[in-house]
């Protein structure tokens, strides 16, 4: 089923302006590549939460210990995020012929969004330090996932490269 701005109620019209939504591209990143970068965006982004978690520590010596802090912990949340934006960035080259530009806006408001829980840690009294490191944590993986995909899983160039 192909999808067209005619399927949605004309007062959306401004807004899918607004957000370069289209419904026009016929263009898709190969599958392959898709995957590949989909692993690549898992590893980094595992790796930059290591990375992350060892300079917070070192910097922090009070958070060393810290629940959030657990490889087991941070691995899981950090794969189904970097899964779920790896589904989304096909859905976005399908809805707009400007993917990179609507697909960096989601990543930001997605990672403002997922600043929530870490401002519920710090409500609920954990350390402003430790919540400081997963703040970055957030940033980094965004990033990493942002650049996999755009980079390794481009839209080919082109209104009808296939």
């Amino acid at each position: 089923m192909n999808l067209s701005a005619e399927m949605f109620p004309k007062s959306l019209l401004p807004l899918f302006k607004l957000f370069h939504v289209d419904f026009n591209p016929p263009r898709q990143p190969s599958r392959p590549m898709l995957f590949v970068a989909t692993f690549v965006a898992i590893v980094g982004s595992v790796a930059v939460d290591v990375l992350l978690v060892a300079i917070g520590t070192r910097v922090f010596p009070s958070t060393k210990g810290y629940v959030h802090f657990r490889f087991s912990d941070y691995t899981k949340l950090t794969v189904i995020g970097v899964i779920v934006a790896c589904v989304g960035w096909p859905i976005v080259t399908r809805l707009s012929s400007t993917p990179r530009w609507l697909f960096f806006r989601l990543a930001v408001l997605v990672s403002v969004v997922l600043f929530a829980p870490d401002a519920y840690l710090l409500y609920r009294g954990d350390s402003a330090k430790a919540v400081f490191v997963l703040v970055w944590m957030h940033v980094a993986i965004a990033v990493v996932t942002y650049f996999s995909l755009v980079n390794l899983a481009p839209v080919p160039r082109g209104r009808h490269a296939r």
